[in-house]
């Protein structure tokens, strides 16, 4: 017998990327210059979010997404936060509440008014305080509406009830900063990556880890569930210093299933994952390409596809929800890429290629849509609830009927768990009593340029006052 090759049947191998025109890109935006490992970048069916670079505070912009072109220089911001803002997401229940976080150690909930700003944003509908140090992650919980998951440089992850104002449960297992978040489907588990080396699977509501990994030859720093498949995919470095992906099955995180290398590259690989088409996007901080693979449920698991490539480096992306995809041209996944060099915003679409008109059920199923499952109250006393499902088949135009009405409160102390979250303090670390002496050494700077500038306006005016009194009298 003859060997043959065998070729895997798919639907999404001829999926292509397509970049959008430059009249159809967001340009003229100063994107910020910040280091943190974030997008910096927000999308909904409404508005796009980018953090932008500002002096004296924090800022970040929210434009309509079709107001395309060239962004005024003036253009009002959201400008409340007194630090750098490091991460920023939209409500996926309510498409005009962004959140935010900030070097400041607050936390902001912004309401956008219809039509997008008009001038600029100082005040917050709720600002949150409980970090002690600066806050680097923000997550909205996936079913559930006024939800939202905060992880700080203090160690913690604390849980949001919005409709108090208050943390109504805080994580406090993690010994270093904690890198990465990510929330199965129905917000039942939550996955954490540190960087302490560990990957860990914690029951959210009781703060309970079930399930951790040492990762001495994988050092993971992203991960996102896959779906309801029961397993875990994330990003890091080999002990080569190669980057690579490893699969998880998240009952058992002793060994992962698979590894596999991906290129020789220093910048951090973001992971993107599909449900609905069971598609993973990984694209490098720093690169200008995205690769493409196909999960399956048997080895060996991941199916490369293809690649998209541009020369064009990239800082972060922001991903469209399902809700906001062009359906009729075939589009499964679409990417705002971020270009610091040229200031620029750049929609990149994902499309299957296909002749027909009609819309494609198979690669369109049921989708989570943008009604929560649950209450606030249903899920903190244990209740799990899959999302609303939706259809895409008519196109999605109704806006969805939740308002978001913020709690009247006072600044207290934050005390959760029996702790007084902002008493208790972890040390500070190297980087940051460098930062400290750095900054105090600039304000000391600073203080000195103005003295010498008082003392020479003061020796201006002692030889003024002389020359004045040497002035002869007329007789």
């Amino acid at each position: 017998m003859s060997w043959r090759p065998q070729y895997r049947s798919s639907k999404f191998r001829n999926v292509y990327g397509k970049a959008a025109s430059r009249e159809h890109c967001f340009d003229g935006i100063p994107i910020t210059k910040n280091v943190h490992d974030n997008h910096f970048c927000a999308v909904n069916a409404r508005f796009l979010a980018i953090v932008t670079e500002s002096a004296g505070g924090g800022s970040f912009l929210v434009i309509p997404l079709e107001q395309t072109g060239r962004i005024e220089p003036n253009y009002p911001k959201v400008c409340g936060h007194q630090g750098n803002v490091l991460d920023i997401k939209w409500n996926p229940f309510i498409e005009n509440i962004i959140a935010s976080c900030s070097e400041d150690t607050s936390v902001r909930i912004w309401e956008i008014p219809e039509g997008g700003l008009k001038r600029n944003m100082t005040e917050a509908v709720l600002e949150l305080y409980g970090h002690s140090r600066r806050v680097g992650i923000v997550e909205w919980h996936p079913t559930t509406n006024n939800i939202l998951l905060s992880a700080g440089y203090d160690y913690k992850v604390l849980i949001w009830n919005l409709e108090v104002g208050e943390p109504v449960k805080m994580i406090d297992c993690h010994t270093d900063v904690i890198l990465c978040m990510s929330f199965n489907t129905d917000g039942s588990l939550l996955a954490t990556t540190c960087k302490d080396k560990k990957l860990r699977v914690v029951e959210p509501r009781s703060g309970r880890v079930l399930q951790e990994a040492s990762c001495k030859n994988h050092r993971v720093n992203r991960v996102v569930f896959l779906g309801s498949t029961k397993r875990l995919l994330t990003t890091g470095v080999s002990r080569w210093n190669t980057r690579q992906i490893a699969l998880w099955d998240q009952e058992d995180l002793s060994m992962p299933l698979i590894e596999e290398e991906i290129d020789g590259l220093s910048g951090l690989l973001f992971p993107f994952y599909d449900a609905d088409t069971h598609m993973l996007y990984l694209a490098g901080k720093g690169d200008g390409n995205i690769r493409y693979y196909e999960i399956g449920s048997e080895k060996p698991y991941l199916s490369y596809l293809m690649e998209f490539r541009s020369p064009a480096p990239q800082k972060g992306l922001g991903v469209m929800p399902k809700h906001g995809l062009d359906v009729s041209a075939c589009e499964v996944f679409r990417f705002y890429k971020l270009i610091t060099l040229k200031g620029l915003i750049e929609p990149i679409s994902m499309i299957v290629p296909r002749r027909s008109e009609t819309y494609q059920e198979d690669i369109y199923p049921m989708t989570p849509g943008t009604e929560p499952a649950l209450t606030p109250d249903e899920w903190l006393s244990g209740v799990n609830r899959d999302p609303i499902l939706m259809s895409l088949k008519e196109g999605y135009k109704r806006n969805s009927k939740i308002v978001f009405k913020a709690p009247v409160r006072e600044k207290k102390s934050v005390v959760v768990n029996g702790i007084d979250l902002l008493e208790n303090v972890p040390p500070r670390t190297e980087n940051e009593l460098l930062r400290m002496f750095f900054r105090q050494q600039d304000e000391i700077r600073r203080l000195k340029d103005e003295l010498s500038q008082k003392d020479i306006r003061i020796r201006q005016l002692q030889l003024e006052l002389k020359n004045f009194r040497n002035i002869p009298k007329n007789n």
